[in-house]
């Protein structure tokens, strides 16, 4: 594995492959020899595979927040906003639906996985995201994509805790439904976003301060996971949302000296943690597919997994971005390039370890053989859409912007 993560990116760049494919058939090969008597089942293995998508998922939210160039606005970020606010909300209520229609799922379970199918991956979709700080590769759809990747799934978190009430029964009391609204919606976003940006701060006042003062540079790579780590306990300690605080922390440290050479260390560090545990992560789902993640899985299953990649995502996408300034095309691979992996592995842990859902067997189901599309259809043509996009570009670039543009009042 150590020497895949080394090594695959460079081979791989001639063929239709990624790391995360040769990761999941590497862990199917092994595991169907009958060598290994671990079973790497996520159904039997509930609390270690929460804490270890957790885990991988924060890592990736600073990676993301680190090596995003353009400065956080509304207009600059109004593709972001739009897949946030409307595409977001738009899966989750599709899915759910097909949930409870075509799968015959409670609502409590149907909840669940309408939220856990909503976030665009933060981990998976590195292929598709931005390249690292201060490199120039961020077109619209590779930023639209790694904005909205960082800051989805903390939005996603209040629809699981809704799932959970649900199985709790309680969808139906005005007091819960009033903790809902107030502590799981408005105090935990609050809170993640604001201690995310107090301990940027402070972290980007460490690093840059001397820096600025012509003294010495303060530490290595290894201060990027220190940072996520901090900011997420600390967060969790204030029972907000760590998601958001690690990707929020990731871009107030961006913030605090934009052009400095050390965030491409950081990124650099993150990025190589955030790969060896996405391989064995990878490889340990592939070792669940072998010993029968799929088991329960039927054709009308199947049928619904695909819509969800080929139709409630890109659907969902192209109606958020009706309107928006970017051409049809860079909308299209905005909608299509949802790609849903790890993020959706933990979101389903987390609410079968804190609500009764019942028998969750063909949820599990459903969500492996949903990521295994997304890993197999988005890794095979995420890279030629983008090379083709680029050279398009290149070849028909967009009109000049004036010379002296209008202003706006807020700057961006």
């Amino acid at each position: 594995m150590v020497l895949l993560v080394s090594w695959a990116p460079i081979g791989l760049k001639r063929l239709p492959l990624t790391l995360a494919i040769i990761c999941v058939a590497l862990g199917v090969l092994v595991f169907s020899t009958g060598l290994l008597a671990f079973d790497p089942d996520p159904r039997t293995w509930d609390t270690v595979t929460e804490r270890l998508t957790e885990l991988v998922v924060i890592i990736a939210l600073m990676g993301a927040g680190l090596k995003l160039d353009r400065p956080i606005g509304w207009r600059r970020w109004s593709s972001t906003w739009r897949l946030l606010a409307i595409a977001m909300p738009l899966t989750i209520a599709a899915v759910a639906w097909l949930g409870v229609a075509g799968l015959g799922f409670s609502l409590a379970m149907a909840l669940l996985f309408g939220a856990a199918m909503a976030p665009t991956d933060p981990v998976l979709a590195a292929d598709v995201q931005v390249g690292p700080p201060g490199s120039g590769e961020e077109d619209e759809v590779r930023f639209g994509l790694t904005s909205e990747a960082g800051l989805n799934d903390a939005l996603a978190f209040p629809f699981v805790h809704l799932a959970i009430l649900a199985a709790a029964g309680s969808l139906a009391s005005a007091g819960a439904m009033t903790d809902w609204v107030a502590v799981k919606v408005v105090w935990k976003l609050l809170a993640g976003a604001g201690v995310g940006f107090v301990v940027g701060r402070g972290f980007a006042l460490l690093l840059f301060h001397n820096a600025r003062a012509g003294g010495m540079r303060f530490g290595d790579g290894l201060v990027a996971l220190a940072a996520t780590l901090i900011a997420y306990t600390a967060t969790e300690l204030a029972h907000g949302y760590g998601f958001l605080a690690v990707f929020i922390c990731a871009l107030t440290i961006r913030a605090g000296e934009r052009d400095h050479d050390f965030h491409q260390e950081m990124h650099d560090f993150s990025d190589q943690i955030e790969r060896l545990l996405m391989m064995l992560l990878l490889v340990l789902f592939g070792g669940a597919l072998a010993n029968g993640l799929l088991s329960a899985l039927t054709w009308t299953d199947a049928l619904i997994g695909l819509a969800v990649v080929f139709v409630v995502r890109p659907a969902a996408g192209l109606i958020a971005l009706l309107g928006a300034r970017q051409p049809m095309r860079e909308r299209l691979l905005l909608a299509f390039l949802g790609i849903r992996g790890v993020g959706s592995v933990y979101y389903v842990a987390y609410g079968l370890n804190h609500g009764d859902f019942g028998d969750s067997e063909r949820l599990w189901a459903v969500v492996g053989f949903i990521i295994l599309v997304s890993i197999l259809v988005h890794g095979v043509t995420a890279a030629p859409l983008l090379e083709r996009l680029a050279r398009r570009r290149q070849s028909f670039p967009a009109a000049p912007a004036p010379a002296n543009p209008p202003g706006s009042k807020h700057g961006d």
